[in-house]
């Protein structure tokens, strides 16, 4: 099974197109536009960059997200049986949890401009991601699994459990710690139990196919995510928050060379570099500030920039096909 993957090859003018071909995974790109607007913030503290740039770029999420809403409910409509066929896909399914965490980091960008409005919308992606991992719970122990479908992208949705705790330490209300504890615990077991197996697949079975190559990089994501979360939840950076940040940036070490090739196709699955990415970046300015390391705030700089390049470039190719159609071509 491989990540639903776009040509991006000439076309013929007279191909038809339909909103039915709209994928779900294009709601990744709403977590890593919003990402980088969020790392953005830990830029303009740690390292004085300008902040508006940033604030445009969550705002650019924003609308994003909405427009994606629109097409995608528009997909639900009009073709109810290719929504069906995603949600049951068990390898795409997954990217059903990326609308979730696009609420999630939204609420989180939100609150500076209308706390109201991002408690709001907290609350609808923590409700979304709880029903989300229940579902991929039930399902993951109710029938047996392909080892083939056994692919990074099966983190998806225990990583948007942990960001509810990521993004829910500021909520006022009593009851709001006790759920970012509950979030925590189901993420962590989640990514906990899905990196061993996925980690099993990888070293015993056929290698990830070229062109799903960029999912690779969610592997990171756990890791990254888990730091931030556990940071929020505890409020300190111990010892098992400083291991979960090395090894989530050994990984990224490691997995780049094998993700960032000439040989590895552009399609939306593309898009599934920029969270885990945009978490790394955030976490790495985080560290760098909790541990007083000049020399590490200037990697984090070297990461956020890497961040910044890879998200302009996964954007402005996924605009090409957009605006031409490409996208929306029925094979």
């Amino acid at each position: 099974m491989t990540i639903q993957s776009i040509n991006t090859s000439s076309s013929s003018p007279l191909a038809r197109r339909s909103i039915s071909q709209l994928p779900i995974n294009l709601f990744a790109s709403v977590m890593g536009i919003t990402g980088l607007g969020l790392a953005w913030r830990e830029a303009a503290k740690s390292l004085g960059v300008p902040r508006l740039p940033g604030e445009y770029i969550g705002g650019l999420g924003t609308l994003v997200f909405v427009a994606l809403v629109i097409g995608y409910v528009s997909k639900w409509v009009r073709h109810p049986s290719s929504v069906s066929s995603e949600f049951a896909h068990p390898v795409q399914s997954n990217f059903f949890a990326t609308v979730a965490i696009g609420l999630l980091l939204q609420s989180a960008f939100l609150n500076r401009y209308s706390p109201l409005l991002s408690q709001g919308v907290w609350i609808a992606g923590s409700a979304l991601t709880f029903a989300l991992a229940y579902v991929v719970a039930k399902a993951f122990l109710g029938r047996q699994q392909l080892s083939e479908t056994t692919l990074p992208p099966l983190l998806i949705p225990g990583v948007a459990t942990l960001d509810i705790a990521v993004t829910g330490y500021a909520m006022p209300y009593s009851w709001a710690h006790e759920v970012n504890l509950l979030a925590f615990a189901v993420g962590s077991v989640m990514a906990a139990v899905f990196v061993t197996l996925i980690f099993a697949r990888l070293r015993h079975e056929d290698p990830v196919p070229v062109p799903a190559r960029p999912s690779l990089m969610v592997l990171v994501a756990p890791f990254a995510v888990g730091y931030l979360a556990y940071t929020s939840v505890t409020g300190s950076v111990d010892l098992f928050a400083t291991v979960l940040f090395y090894f989530g940036l050994f990984l990224m070490l490691v997995l780049s060379p094998m993700v960032f090739r000439t040989d590895v196709p552009f399609s939306i699955a593309w898009w599934a570099i920029s969270f885990p990415l945009a978490a790394l970046s955030i976490a790495f300015f985080r560290y760098a500030e909790a541990v007083q390391s000049d020399f590490l705030v200037m990697l984090a700089g070297v990461m956020f920039v890497f961040l910044a390049v890879a998200i302009t470039v996964v954007f402005i190719r996924t605009a090409s096909i957009v605006l031409t159609g490409k996208l929306f071509e029925v094979k």
